[in-house]
């Protein structure tokens, strides 16, 4: 028969998938023979089987009694005892802790008879007997019944002004509380058309249902959410003795945190309040004082409350949260755990418990979130700042920024240029507003994903972005966007939160980062103790990962600044970003409308000296270090004016009556985008396909690839070159270019004299059919390397530009574990990716695989990776650090597991 209740005695805290993590704590509490107020704790599965059947499972019913009865032998008091009562707290307790999301009541039994001995065991203090009560009914009707929170506050408020101005719910007196539990009593009356219950088991009954039933509360839903917990694990219900810290001013209650969970300092914080039972704190009803001034209240709680912080500490070997009351001076522990904390704060602690040697290397290492580590480097909207967002988007690139709004790239940069810092807002962005991009303070999209255009050259470039927010509404005629009858015009100042995907429409203050100054090089900054911390967690996370982790960088900067934060190569270099700027974009449509192949040869004449010079600039900052370079992926359509607005022009001009050059060049244009449209580009003419139909426009690139790793070699450097064709499918594909390119590659080698000997060939698995037939395509492969945006759109059927209008609501509903494009499907995109690894390196022993995608930097998905073999991970430059610690981690988790 199942066991569904526990004494505290018989727990501990490993049991928290059964008995939640309060229960679990509880009992360890109990074992390690702290004040803990006796108590037992009703079962996670309990929950689960009433939420399935609506009702108590059986037994549970009788289960509850016993325990009660051992409850009532322990404290000499029985519930409901009208000259001793017994009364108890019930509290909710999940697996994992989830702050304020669900539901408790205090004072458990009281009714008009239990009162009297209340009162009794109180030495005749009526004014805390109805105290008590009052607070009870307020607790139970809001709670349990579902009466408006509300309609209590306002008889309270009411109570407080007939005492008179700044009236607090101290200064009620014993008539005052027996008034307002009789005004109490008829507002669940009014409410429920019943009466309160007087059977204290029927209100135990009642508890534990309303705590069962909060599981699927809004809050916790919500909070579940987001933070990523399942939604299958119930909670548990922890019945408790109470103890009471409103028994004068010799009681109280409070929060404390062994050390500052803002900043990590080893030093006791949190807050007391007099006279004040626990949900005061919490509700804010009255201002808590400092925990340290509990020490001039009372020394001795104090003291011990100390003691108990250090035990608890030194036992959990972590940062320890503790609720606790005095009742007339004498300390009782209601609950801990392991302390929620900032991002700063968790590396601060890490790094001086690991100093203390309170806890070992591995344990530190696994102490800090991959996915908060991008918080220290950027800047983030200050503490102090209080505002409401007008919309909400998803947090594409993270940082936070304010300035000026634009609607152009080409007045992005204007603006820049004078001095003015911009956001740029644009309903999605193109290739062509890459200048404008760069030169603003933030990016802000009313469509497209978190990898979308904006998303990625955000994220490469380090600029926050929020994108997709699509309560945006976007009027270029007039120049401004409107959301919910707010008009933002060009010029106004906006704040957007790359973190949390806010958009101000104001000019929050911003705070500067200390490791980003540690980082560049602020001799103040690297003596804090926060960069200390990040150096020596960081150099155990490379000691102990088995991936390497190169960066997706297009130029010689970005090349730059991915090796200072240690970056192993470049995993993407994505060539098309090499032909932005006007000069480049013009050789470009030149080789797109020409009509000869002496047209096309001086087009690509003209962009090989350019791509050349590039390629120069990141084999030099890389050297040494592998360089995969991917040949030209988009379709050439977004070289070129969009199709709608350059008709919509062409038609006005015509209207107009407009003739000449300038109308017959537009047309000429329109002529040649018209050619190129396709019904769904993403999947038509790009990638390899391009190179077949272009046979030399891969060619020239190919020549510039080694023109520069031979300058570079020739003066000294190491280069080490990868050159990956994207979007094959078949080997022949693959096998066609390799037999066109290398002999290209071969001459440039023969004519400068010099021969690179790192020089591989690869693809990039980004279709499904090439990740299923990967073991033919690897016989005619020097590596692959995943492109898990498009094969995760392929695989899925998703845009990954459109999925943000809806993303959200299959999150909500459990339809996936996660934004497909930010964490990998594992069982889906996953599954291909496993299977092209393994039946890859069957049929070629050499291969080295890696991933290219954005869910490289992605600390979840850098976990599978290291699941399945691949060789590196490569991300955003400004990801690289959060890649090398999540590689670390993962090491140092299989290891862990293998040995258990």
């Amino acid at each position: 028969m199942t066991k569904y209740a526990y004494d505290f005695s018989e727990g501990n805290r490993d049991m928290k998938d059964l008995l939640g993590g309060k229960g679990a704590n509880l009992a360890e509490m109990t074992n390690m023979g702290l004040p803990v107020p006796p108590g037992f704790t009703i079962t996670t599965e309990a929950c689960l089987a009433y939420l399935a059947k609506g009702d108590f499972p059986g037994g549970l019913t009788d289960e509850v009694e016993e325990h009660l009865r051992r409850l009532e032998q322990a404290m000499s008091k029985k519930l409901g005892d009208p000259e001793d009562p017994l009364l108890v707290s019930v509290r909710s307790g999940a697996k994992f802790s989830m702050p304020g999301m669900m539901d408790t009541v205090l004072n458990l039994g009281l009714n008009e008879d239990s009162l009297q001995g209340l009162a009794k065991q109180s030495e005749g203090d009526w004014r805390f007997a109805y105290d008590a009560y009052r607070r009870f009914i307020q607790m139970f009707g809001k709670i349990v019944m579902g009466v408006p929170g509300e309609a209590f506050e306002d008889a309270l408020d009411k109570a407080k002004e007939r005492k008179g101005t700044n009236a607090q719910d101290t200064d009620l007196d014993v008539d005052d509380l027996k008034q307002l539990v009789e005004e109490f009593l008829g507002i669940y009356k009014e409410h429920t058309a019943t009466e309160f219950p007087r059977d204290p088991r029927e209100q135990l009954r009642l508890a534990v249902e309303a705590v069962f039933k909060s599981w699927n509360g809004k809050r916790a839903v919500d909070y579940r959410r987001q933070n990523k917990i399942p939604d299958d694990l119930g909670t548990a219900v922890n019945v408790v003795a109470m103890v009471f810290g409103n028994r004068g001013m010799d009681s109280g209650t409070g929060v404390a945190f062994t050390r500052d969970p803002s900043t990590g300092e080893k030093r006791p914080y949190g807050d007391y309040l007099p006279n004040a039972q626990g949900e005061d704190v919490v509700a804010g009803i009255r201002n808590t004082l400092p925990l340290t001034e509990l020490e001039n209240l009372d020394p001795v709680s104090y003291t011990r409350l100390l003691e108990v912080m250090d035990t608890l500490e030194r036992h959990y070997r972590d940062m320890c949260d503790i609720e606790f009351t005095i009742e007339k001076g004498k300390l009782w522990i209601l609950q801990t755990r392991i302390g929620k904390r900032t991002a700063f704060a968790e590396w601060v602690i890490a790094y001086d418990m690991l100093d203390e040697g309170l806890i070992e290397d591995d344990t530190a290492l696994l102490r800090v979130d991959p996915n908060r580590l991008e918080e220290l480097f950027k800047r983030v909207v200050s503490a102090k700042a209080k505002a409401e967002p007008i919309a909400k988007g998803l947090n594409a690139s993270p940082g936070a920024a304010a300035g000026r709004v634009v609607f152009t790239a080409d007045e992005a940069q204007e603006w820049a240029a004078r001095g003015e810092r911009v956001i740029l807002v644009r309903r999605e962005t193109t290739p062509d507003d890459y200048h404008g991009m760069i030169a603003s303070q933030g990016i802000l999209t009313s469509a497209g994903g978190t990898n979308s255009h904006a998303a990625v050259v955000a994220r490469g470039e380090g600029i926050p972005a929020v994108c997709g927010a699509d309560a945006i509404k976007i009027e270029f005629r007039s120049r401004s966007f409107s959301v919910d009858g707010t008009t933002v015009k060009e010029g106004d100042v906006i704040t957007i939160d790359g973190f949390t995907g806010n958009v101000y429409l104001e000019e929050l203050p911003l705070e500067e980062s200390v490791l980003e100054r540690a980082r560049t090089g602020d001799a103040s900054a690297r003596k804090e103790k926060i960069w200390k911390a990040f150096e020596r967690i960081m150099a155990l996370a490379d000691a102990a990962r088995r991936l390497r982790v190169r960066a997706n960088a297009d130029t010689p900067d970005q090349s730059t600044n991915a090796r200072e934060r240690g970056a192993e190569g470049i995993g993407l270099c994505r060539t098309e970003h090499m032909f932005l700027g006007e000069e480049r974009v013009d050789a470009v449509r030149q080789m797109i409308f020409a009509e000869t192949s002496e047209e096309e040869e001086a087009a690509y004449d003209k962009l090989l000296p350019l791509q050349r010079n590039d390629f120069v600039g990141i084999f030099t900052a890389m050297d040494g270090l592998p360089v995969t370079v991917r040949l030209l992926d988009p379709p050439l359509h977004e070289f070129l004016p969009n199709q709608v607005d350059l008709a919509v022009e062409v038609a006005r001009m015509e209207e107009r009556g407009e003739t000449g050059p300038a109308l017959d060049e537009k047309k000429r244009i329109l002529k040649k985008v018209n050619e190129l449209h396709e019904a769904n580009p993403m999947l038509g003419l790009r990638g390899v396909r391009l190179g077949i139909v272009k046979p030399g426009l891969y060619a020239m690139q190919v020549r510039a690839i080694l023109e520069a790793a031979t300058a570079v070699k020739a003066e000294g450097g190491d280069p080490k070159v990868e050159i990956m064709i994207p979007l094959v499918a078949t080997k022949p594909e693959l096998e066609q270019m390799r037999q066109e390119l290398e002999p290209a590659a071969g001459k440039v080698m023969e004519e400068s004299g010099q021969r690179i000997e790192h020089l591989e060939w690869g693809t990039m698995i980004e279709v499904p059919r090439a990740a299923l037939t990967a073991g033919e395509i690897a016989e005619v492969a020097d590596f692959f390397s995943f492109g898990t945006n498009d094969l995760t759109q392929m695989g899925f059927g998703f845009s990954r530009d459109d999925i943000g209008k809806f993303v959200g609501m299959y999150e909500e509903r459990k339809l996936v574990p996660a934004n497909p494009f930010v964490t990998i499907d594992r069982a889906g995109i996953g599954r291909m990716m496993r299977i092209a690894t393994e039946e890859g390196r069957a049929a070629n022993p050499n291969l080295h695989v890696g991933i290219c995608g954005e869910h490289g930097g992605d600390p979840a998905s850098v976990v599978f990776c290291h699941e399945i073999g691949l060789d590196y991970v490569s991300c955003s430059p400004f990801r690289v650090e959060t890649a090398r610690l999540a590689a670390g981690q993962a090491a140092v988790g299989a290891a862990q597991s293998a040995s258990n």
